[in-house]
């Protein structure tokens, strides 16, 4: 049997979010980061330490999403001056 050819789904949800942000401005970043900072500090909680993103440290990762929403709030208050 032929192995299926490489399917870069991974490029089109990255293209999705970017779209999403574009579309949303700070809005949708503070969004994403919200989401991704649940998702870490619960599976944080069930015991993850490691992740397979580039941060690696569970920690560090949270740290990063949490600068992020920062970020994405700084954007909307400043926006709505």
């Amino acid at each position: 049997m032929k192995a299926q050819p490489y399917d870069p789904l991974r490029l089109c949800v990255y293209a999705t979010v970017a779209l999403l942000a574009w579309l949303l401005g700070p809005w949708a970043v503070l969004g994403f980061a919200a989401l991704g900072f649940a998702g870490y500090w619960k599976a944080r909680r069930a015991g993850l330490t490691r992740s397979k993103c580039l941060l690696r440290d569970t920690r560090l990762v949270l740290a990063y999403l949490g600068l992020i929403g920062l970020a994405a709030v700084a954007g909307i208050v400043i926006s709505l001056r």
